[in-house]
């Protein structure tokens, strides 16, 4: 288990009276919330950087004439599916 550590920080009022009824929403504390939610920010931002890894591997490639043509035929397929979807 990690050692916990305690800091400081400046917030809003008004963001502070939200904190703290979520947290009592929750039934947790507003330690824990925060942690919670730094969590959630750290793992949504190495998701992001991983997709921006992604997007730059493939971005100079460029379609060949067969990959646009896969491309062209799945659209096609996905239209006429759309068509018999009931909405």
């Amino acid at each position: 288990m990690s050692t916990s550590i305690k800091t400081a920080i400046s917030i809003q009022q008004d963001l502070f009276d939200a904190i703290n009824q979520l947290a009592q929403e929750l039934h947790i504390s507003r330690s824990k919330l925060f942690m919670l939610a730094v969590e959630d920010f750290i793992a949504k931002n190495k998701n992001r950087q991983l997709l921006a890894q992604i997007n730059a591997a493939y971005d100079d490639a460029a379609p060949d004439a067969e990959e646009t043509q896969v491309q062209t035929a799945m659209k096609q397929k996905q239209a006429r599916c759309l068509e018999t979807e009931a909405w």
